[in-house]
Protein backbone atom coordinates (compact mmCIF):
# COMPACT_ATOMS: atom_id res chain seq x y z
CA UNK A 1 0.00 0.00 0.00
CA UNK A 2 2.90 2.36 0.76
CA UNK A 3 4.42 1.59 -2.63
CA UNK A 4 1.09 2.32 -4.31
CA UNK A 5 0.75 5.70 -2.59
CA UNK A 6 4.35 6.61 -3.46
CA UNK A 7 3.73 5.63 -7.10
CA UNK A 8 0.57 7.77 -7.18
CA UNK A 9 2.59 10.68 -5.79
CA UNK A 10 5.25 10.11 -8.44
CA UNK A 11 2.60 10.04 -11.17
CA UNK A 12 1.07 13.29 -9.93
CA UNK A 13 4.46 15.00 -9.68
CA UNK A 14 5.43 13.88 -13.20
CA UNK A 15 2.11 15.19 -14.54
CA UNK A 16 2.56 18.57 -12.82
CA UNK A 17 6.16 18.81 -14.03
CA UNK A 18 5.09 18.13 -17.62
CA UNK A 19 2.34 20.74 -17.35
CA UNK A 20 4.66 23.46 -16.02
CA UNK A 21 7.41 22.50 -18.44
CA UNK A 22 4.94 22.69 -21.31
CA UNK A 23 3.86 26.17 -20.25
CA UNK A 24 7.48 27.24 -20.01
CA UNK A 25 8.27 25.85 -23.45
CA UNK A 26 5.54 28.08 -24.93
CA UNK A 27 7.58 31.14 -23.97
CA UNK A 28 10.96 30.00 -25.27
CA UNK A 29 12.70 27.10 -26.97
CA UNK A 30 12.27 23.87 -25.04
CA UNK A 31 16.03 23.53 -24.56
CA UNK A 32 16.11 26.89 -22.81
CA UNK A 33 13.46 25.57 -20.46
CA UNK A 34 15.52 22.46 -19.75
CA UNK A 35 18.64 24.56 -19.17
CA UNK A 36 16.83 26.00 -16.12
CA UNK A 37 14.92 22.88 -15.08
CA UNK A 38 17.90 20.52 -15.08
CA UNK A 39 20.10 22.46 -12.61
CA UNK A 40 17.07 23.09 -10.37
CA UNK A 41 16.33 19.37 -10.32
CA UNK A 42 19.94 18.49 -9.57
CA UNK A 43 20.02 21.05 -6.75
CA UNK A 44 17.01 19.38 -5.08
CA UNK A 45 18.65 15.97 -5.23
CA UNK A 46 21.86 17.36 -3.75
CA UNK A 47 19.85 18.89 -0.91
CA UNK A 48 18.27 15.47 -0.27
CA UNK A 49 21.71 13.86 0.02
CA UNK A 50 22.31 14.66 3.72
CA UNK A 51 18.69 13.78 4.57
CA UNK A 52 18.33 10.44 2.77
CA UNK A 53 21.98 9.54 2.34
CA UNK A 54 23.85 8.35 -0.72
CA UNK A 55 26.21 5.45 -1.29
CA UNK A 56 28.21 5.86 -4.49
CA UNK A 57 29.04 2.22 -5.09
CA UNK A 58 30.01 0.95 -8.52
CA UNK A 59 26.51 -0.43 -9.07
CA UNK A 60 24.85 2.84 -8.03
CA UNK A 61 27.15 4.80 -10.34
CA UNK A 62 26.57 2.45 -13.25
CA UNK A 63 22.78 2.20 -12.99
CA UNK A 64 22.48 5.91 -12.21
CA UNK A 65 24.54 6.86 -15.27
CA UNK A 66 22.50 4.48 -17.42
CA UNK A 67 19.27 6.09 -16.21
CA UNK A 68 20.72 9.52 -17.05
CA UNK A 69 21.57 8.49 -20.60
CA UNK A 70 18.10 6.98 -21.02
CA UNK A 71 16.52 10.18 -19.67
CA UNK A 72 18.46 12.32 -22.14
CA UNK A 73 17.52 9.97 -24.99
CA UNK A 74 13.86 10.12 -23.96
CA UNK A 75 13.94 13.90 -24.06
CA UNK A 76 15.55 14.00 -27.52
CA UNK A 77 13.13 11.44 -28.97
CA UNK A 78 10.08 13.13 -27.45
CA UNK A 79 11.19 16.49 -28.81
CA UNK A 80 11.63 15.07 -32.30
CA UNK A 81 8.30 13.25 -32.07
CA UNK A 82 6.58 16.48 -31.06
CA UNK A 83 8.05 18.19 -34.10
CA UNK A 84 6.69 15.53 -36.48
CA UNK A 85 3.31 14.78 -34.83
CA UNK A 86 0.46 14.15 -34.59
CA UNK A 87 0.94 13.99 -30.83
CA UNK A 88 -2.68 13.06 -30.10
CA UNK A 89 -1.87 9.75 -31.80
CA UNK A 90 1.75 9.33 -30.77
CA UNK A 91 1.43 10.29 -27.09
CA UNK A 92 -0.65 7.19 -26.19
CA UNK A 93 1.92 5.02 -27.97
CA UNK A 94 4.74 6.54 -25.94
CA UNK A 95 2.82 6.25 -22.67
CA UNK A 96 1.81 2.63 -23.30
CA UNK A 97 5.35 1.52 -24.13
CA UNK A 98 6.76 3.36 -21.11
CA UNK A 99 4.32 1.42 -18.90
CA UNK A 100 4.39 -1.98 -20.60
CA UNK A 101 8.16 -2.55 -20.75
CA UNK A 102 8.79 -2.20 -16.99
CA UNK A 103 5.79 -4.48 -16.37
CA UNK A 104 7.39 -7.12 -18.58
CA UNK A 105 10.73 -6.72 -16.77
CA UNK A 106 9.04 -7.11 -13.40
CA UNK A 107 7.21 -10.25 -14.46
CA UNK A 108 10.39 -11.74 -15.95
CA UNK A 109 12.16 -11.08 -12.64
CA UNK A 110 9.61 -13.28 -10.89
CA UNK A 111 7.07 -10.80 -9.56
CA UNK A 112 3.56 -12.26 -9.12
CA UNK A 113 0.15 -10.62 -9.01
CA UNK A 114 -3.04 -11.78 -7.34
CA UNK A 115 -6.39 -11.96 -9.11
CA UNK A 116 -7.13 -8.29 -8.37
CA UNK A 117 -3.76 -7.31 -9.82
CA UNK A 118 -4.31 -9.40 -12.94
CA UNK A 119 -7.54 -7.46 -13.52
CA UNK A 120 -6.16 -4.06 -12.52
CA UNK A 121 -2.98 -4.21 -14.58
CA UNK A 122 -4.57 -4.34 -18.06
CA UNK A 123 -7.16 -1.77 -16.95
CA UNK A 124 -4.35 0.57 -15.93
CA UNK A 125 -2.65 0.13 -19.32
CA UNK A 126 -5.95 0.95 -21.05
CA UNK A 127 -6.31 4.02 -18.81
CA UNK A 128 -2.81 5.20 -19.77
CA UNK A 129 -3.79 5.18 -23.45
CA UNK A 130 -7.19 6.81 -22.95
CA UNK A 131 -5.97 9.60 -20.67
CA UNK A 132 -2.97 10.51 -22.85
CA UNK A 133 -4.98 10.57 -26.11
CA UNK A 134 -6.23 13.95 -27.22
CA UNK A 135 -9.38 14.89 -29.15
CA UNK A 136 -9.71 13.12 -32.47
CA UNK A 137 -6.93 10.64 -31.72
CA UNK A 138 -7.90 8.53 -34.70
CA UNK A 139 -8.24 11.37 -37.21
CA UNK A 140 -4.65 11.43 -38.43
CA UNK A 141 -2.19 8.69 -39.28
CA UNK A 142 1.43 9.17 -38.20
CA UNK A 143 4.31 8.42 -40.53
CA UNK A 144 6.44 5.34 -39.98
CA UNK A 145 9.30 7.55 -38.77
CA UNK A 146 7.09 9.33 -36.24
CA UNK A 147 5.74 6.02 -34.94
CA UNK A 148 9.24 4.63 -34.53
CA UNK A 149 10.30 7.78 -32.66
CA UNK A 150 7.29 7.48 -30.34
CA UNK A 151 8.14 3.84 -29.65
CA UNK A 152 11.75 4.84 -29.00
CA UNK A 153 10.70 7.62 -26.62
CA UNK A 154 8.50 5.23 -24.65
CA UNK A 155 11.29 2.66 -24.50
CA UNK A 156 13.77 5.28 -23.28
CA UNK A 157 11.39 6.40 -20.52
CA UNK A 158 10.84 2.77 -19.55
CA UNK A 159 14.57 2.08 -19.45
CA UNK A 160 15.12 5.07 -17.19
CA UNK A 161 12.64 3.63 -14.69
CA UNK A 162 14.04 0.09 -14.98
CA UNK A 163 17.62 1.29 -14.48
CA UNK A 164 16.64 3.25 -11.37
CA UNK A 165 14.89 0.15 -10.05
CA UNK A 166 18.04 -1.94 -10.58
CA UNK A 167 20.20 0.37 -8.45
CA UNK A 168 21.09 -1.05 -5.01
CA UNK A 169 18.42 -0.48 -2.37
CA UNK A 170 20.98 0.90 0.07
CA UNK A 171 22.38 3.51 -2.31
CA UNK A 172 20.07 6.30 -1.14
CA UNK A 173 19.71 9.10 -3.66
CA UNK A 174 23.05 8.36 -5.35
CA UNK A 175 21.44 6.94 -8.54
CA UNK A 176 19.26 10.06 -8.84
CA UNK A 177 22.21 12.42 -8.42
CA UNK A 178 24.37 10.57 -10.94
CA UNK A 179 21.50 10.19 -13.39
CA UNK A 180 20.55 13.84 -13.20
CA UNK A 181 24.16 14.95 -13.57
CA UNK A 182 24.60 12.80 -16.69
CA UNK A 183 21.30 13.82 -18.30
CA UNK A 184 21.98 17.50 -17.49
CA UNK A 185 25.44 17.31 -19.03
CA UNK A 186 24.06 15.71 -22.20
CA UNK A 187 21.20 18.19 -22.49
CA UNK A 188 23.32 21.27 -21.78
CA UNK A 189 25.90 20.08 -24.30
CA UNK A 190 23.15 19.77 -26.90
CA UNK A 191 21.95 23.26 -26.04
CA UNK A 192 25.48 24.59 -26.49
CA UNK A 193 25.83 22.93 -29.88
CA UNK A 194 22.42 24.18 -31.05
CA UNK A 195 22.57 27.61 -29.37
CA UNK A 196 22.11 29.47 -32.68
CA UNK A 197 18.78 27.72 -33.20
CA UNK A 198 17.37 28.47 -29.76
CA UNK A 199 16.14 31.97 -30.57
CA UNK A 200 16.43 35.14 -28.48
CA UNK A 201 13.46 34.48 -26.16
CA UNK A 202 14.25 34.13 -22.48
CA UNK A 203 12.88 31.11 -20.62
CA UNK A 204 10.15 31.34 -18.00
CA UNK A 205 12.55 30.92 -15.09
CA UNK A 206 9.97 30.27 -12.34
CA UNK A 207 7.94 27.77 -14.38
CA UNK A 208 11.05 25.98 -15.63
CA UNK A 209 12.62 25.74 -12.17
CA UNK A 210 9.34 24.48 -10.67
CA UNK A 211 9.13 21.82 -13.38
CA UNK A 212 12.65 20.69 -12.54
CA UNK A 213 11.89 20.51 -8.81
CA UNK A 214 8.73 18.47 -9.43
CA UNK A 215 10.53 16.14 -11.83
CA UNK A 216 13.17 15.50 -9.17
CA UNK A 217 10.44 14.80 -6.60
CA UNK A 218 8.75 12.41 -9.05
CA UNK A 219 11.99 10.49 -9.58
CA UNK A 220 12.53 10.24 -5.82
CA UNK A 221 9.00 8.96 -5.16
CA UNK A 222 9.33 6.40 -7.96
CA UNK A 223 12.64 5.17 -6.56
CA UNK A 224 11.17 4.80 -3.06
CA UNK A 225 8.07 3.08 -4.46
CA UNK A 226 10.12 0.64 -6.52
CA UNK A 227 12.22 -0.22 -3.47
CA UNK A 228 9.18 -0.97 -1.34
CA UNK A 229 6.92 -2.67 -3.90
CA UNK A 230 6.78 -4.54 -7.20
CA UNK A 231 8.07 -2.82 -10.33
CA UNK A 232 5.09 -4.31 -12.18
CA UNK A 233 2.59 -2.28 -10.15
CA UNK A 234 4.71 0.80 -9.48
CA UNK A 235 5.62 1.38 -13.15
CA UNK A 236 2.05 1.19 -14.46
CA UNK A 237 0.73 3.50 -11.74
CA UNK A 238 3.53 5.99 -12.42
CA UNK A 239 2.69 5.89 -16.14
CA UNK A 240 -0.71 7.41 -15.34
CA UNK A 241 1.04 10.82 -15.14
CA UNK A 242 -0.95 12.23 -18.11
CA UNK A 243 -3.98 12.30 -15.79
CA UNK A 244 -2.33 15.01 -13.68
CA UNK A 245 -1.49 17.03 -16.77
CA UNK A 246 -5.03 16.75 -18.10
CA UNK A 247 -6.61 17.81 -14.81
CA UNK A 248 -4.25 20.79 -14.41
CA UNK A 249 -4.95 21.88 -17.97
CA UNK A 250 -8.65 21.77 -17.15
CA UNK A 251 -8.32 23.72 -13.90
CA UNK A 252 -5.70 26.29 -14.95
CA UNK A 253 -6.22 26.70 -18.70
CA UNK A 254 -9.91 25.73 -18.85
CA UNK A 255 -9.10 23.15 -21.50
CA UNK A 256 -11.86 20.71 -22.31
CA UNK A 257 -11.56 17.12 -21.13
CA UNK A 258 -12.82 14.87 -23.91
CA UNK A 259 -15.01 11.82 -23.45
CA UNK A 260 -12.17 9.38 -23.98
CA UNK A 261 -10.08 11.10 -21.32
CA UNK A 262 -12.99 11.08 -18.86
CA UNK A 263 -13.35 7.36 -19.49
CA UNK A 264 -9.61 7.01 -18.96
CA UNK A 265 -9.75 8.82 -15.61
CA UNK A 266 -12.57 6.55 -14.46
CA UNK A 267 -10.73 3.45 -15.67
CA UNK A 268 -7.61 4.62 -13.85
CA UNK A 269 -9.54 4.98 -10.60
CA UNK A 270 -10.90 1.44 -10.90
CA UNK A 271 -7.45 0.07 -11.82
CA UNK A 272 -5.77 1.76 -8.86
CA UNK A 273 -8.42 0.34 -6.55
CA UNK A 274 -7.84 -3.18 -7.85
CA UNK A 275 -4.05 -2.84 -7.65
CA UNK A 276 -4.41 -1.63 -4.06
CA UNK A 277 -5.96 -5.01 -3.26
CA UNK A 278 -2.97 -6.91 -4.69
Amino acid sequence: MIALLLALGSSLAYGCADFLGGLGARKAHVLRTVMVAAPASLAVELLLWPVLGASFSAAALGWGAASGVASAAAFALLYRTLAIGPMNVLSPVTALVSAALPVCVGLLQGEHLGMAGLLGLPLALVAVVLVSAGHGAGSARPSRTALLLALGAGAAIALQLVFLHQAPAGSGVAPLIIGRAVSSAVTLSAAGILHRRLGPEKPAYALSAAAGVLDSLANLLFLLAARSGDLTVVAVITALYPAGTVLLARCVLAERIHRGQVAGLGTAAVAVGLLALT
